[in-house]
Formats: structure tokens, C-alpha cells, sequence
């Protein structure tokens, strides 16, 4: 479901991207290989998805479907972080690896970017496709963690 809507709130867009992870979990089921990797997780989607900023002015939250096959840019996997963000979480609960958001940024009230931590051999590990390697994420003097549910 693509969905595209001037920036509200953080709480209003964490609300929103629960329902484009909720949207993604059946997708995620049917188009990610069963695995228990977290690694070979990032590897793949990692060939499937280009960075591309979000349009001026506008939080762009596309759920894994739209990403992958009716993307807003004409180009299969293109988002930002978000958009990898709610594909990489709904591709773990579609495996039943634990998951949980963060929101991070060196401003507290202003985060510039999310990305997912996945369990991996008993350790939260930084599941972030903006960045080259799996296990990375820039430094950040501010991160919340969310929970993830499903």
C-alpha cells in the first residue's frame, strides 16, 4: 500500500509505519527465502534496494509491495530509510526473528533516521540497508527503541 502524506508528528508516523509493517508480514512471507540469518537477510534485501531520498516536503512510508513492485519512483526497491525499515522488520517477523526499531539522531527532538536491530546469536545487531555492511550504523548521540509486536 503506498501511502504519502505530509510530516505530522513522529508519533504519527510511527503509528503509520505499523500499519505499512502490518500491510508488508504477507508479502514478506512469500517473497523473503525462509531463513533464521539476520545476515543473509541484509545481503539480500541489500541487492533489491536503492537508496532515493523522499520527495521534498513529503514522508514517503511504502509498504514492502510498494516497494518492490509499485514503487514511487518508477524503480523496484527505491526508498530511504523508512521504507527499508518497514521491509526489514515485516521480512523478520515473516521469519520469527525478534526485531525492534530505532529512532535515532543527534537531536532529540528531531530524529534523522531509522533503521532496525535484529537478535542475532543472542545479540541486538544494527540491521540498517543505507549502510554498505551488515552489523553497521553511523554513530548517534540519541536513539529510542521500539518494540515490535506482531
Amino acid at each position: 500500500m503506498r501511502y504519502k502524506e505530509p510530516y505530522k508528528s513522529i508519533k504519527h508516523t510511527m503509528r503509520e509505519f505499523g500499519r505499512q509493517i502490518a500491510a508488508s508480514v504477507p508479502y514478506a512471507r512469500n517473497w523473503m527465502p525462509v531463513t533464521d540469518s539476520p545476515k543473509d537477510m541484509f545481503w539480500i534485501l541489500k541487492q533489491h534496494t536503492t537508496y532515493k531520498n523522499d520527495p521534498p516536503g513529503v514522508e514517503l512510508l511504502q509498504s514492502m509491495p510498494s516497494l518492490m513492485d509499485d514503487n514511487y519512483w518508477g524503480i523496484p526497491g527505491a526508498g530511504d530509510c523508512d521504507c527499508f525499515t518497514i521491509t526489514a522488520v515485516a521480512c523478520a517477523v515473516a521469519n520469527h526473528i525478534p526485531v525492534r526499531i530505532c529512532i535515532v539522531g543527534n537531536d532529540s527532538q528531531g530524529p534523522s533516521h531509522v533503521y532496525c536491530e535484529m537478535k542475532d546469536n543472542g545479540r541486538w545487531v544494527p540491521f540498517d540497508l543505507v549502510n554498505a555492511f551488515y552489523g553497521e550504523t553511523k554513530p548517534y548521540r540519541n536513539k529510542k527503541i521500539i518494540k515490535v509486536n506482531y
